[in-house]
C-alpha cells in the first residue's frame, strides 16, 4: 500500500513539473514570437523614405556616386520641377525619394558609370492657409508639423473682438474630396484636455465671425 502511495505521489510531482515547464515555455514563446495585429503592423510599416512625399519648396540634395560633378542641392519649384544638369527639367513633386532616385537612374543611364543616385530631403516646407477673423490672413509655410492653433498664431492670432474660437473650421482636400472639420480652440486655450489637431499640406483654416445677439 505504501508503494502505491509513493508511486502516486511521484507521478503527481512529475505531472506538476510538466505543467510548470509548459507554462514557462509558453511565456518564453510570447516574448520571442509576437503574434496578433501588432506583429502584422510592424511587418507592414513602410520605410521612412516611402512615407515621404516630395512637394514644392522641399530642398533636395542629389548625389551621384562616381560622378560628383553632377551633385546638386536645389528646391523643388512651385511647378513641381527640378532643373538638373544634362537632363534639364524633371518632375519631382508627388513622388517619394525612392521613386525619384529610380527615375534619375533611368534618365542618367547613359551619363553615369555607376547606376546609383541618392536623393535626400534637406529641408521640407508645406503651405497652409489661414483666413477669417485673424490679424494677418494668408499663406503660411511650415517646415515642421503644425497644429490649427499654431497656424492661427502664425497668422497674427485671433481678432478677439469678433472671432468665434469655439468653432474654427478646417477644410481639407483629400484625393479630390473636400472634407470639413470643426475645432474648439477656445477649449485648447483654456487648458482643457483636448487632442491637438495637426494640419496637412494645403489645409485651409477658417476662423468664423462670432455673431452677437442684441
Amino acid at each position: 500500500m505504501n508503494t502505491i502511495k509513493t508511486s502516486f505521489r511521484s507521478w503527481s510531482v512529475i505531472k506538476l513539473a510538466g505543467v510548470l515547464l509548459a507554462a514557462a515555455t509558453g511565456l518564453t514563446g510570447c516574448d520571442t514570437m509576437p503574434t496578433g495585429p501588432s506583429a502584422g503592423k510592424i511587418a507592414a510599416e513602410p520605410s521612412h523614405s516611402e512615407m515621404i512625399i516630395l512637394r514644392e519648396g522641399d530642398i533636395l540634395k542629389i548625389t551621384f556616386p562616381g560622378s560628383g560633378n553632377l551633385d546638386t542641392i536645389q528646391p523643388i519649384r512651385r511647378d513641381g520641377k527640378l532643373n538638373l544638369p544634362l537632363v534639364g527639367e524633371v518632375d519631382a513633386s508627388g513622388m517619394t525619394p525612392d521613386d525619384l532616385q529610380k527615375k534619375l537612374v533611368t534618365l542618367y543611364s547613359s551619363q553615369i558609370s555607376t547606376k546609383e543616385v541618392t536623393v535626400q530631403v534637406q529641408s521640407s516646407t508645406f503651405p497652409v492657409f489661414v483666413t477669417g477673423e485673424v490679424l494677418h490672413p494668408g499663406k503660411i509655410l511650415s517646415d515642421h508639423p503644425i497644429t490649427a492653433l499654431e497656424a492661427v498664431m502664425e497668422a497674427g492670432g485671433f481678432n478677439y473682438n469678433t472671432a468665434n474660437l469655439k468653432a474654427v473650421k478646417i477644410v481639407r482636400n483629400k484625393n479630390g474630396v473636400m472634407e470639413h472639420y470643426t475645432v474648439n480652440l477656445k477649449a485648447v486655450l483654456a487648458g482643457d484636455a483636448t487632442k491637438p489637431f495637426y494640419l496637412e499640406p494645403q489645409d485651409i483654416v477658417y476662423v468664423s465671425e462670432r455673431f452677437s445677439v442684441f
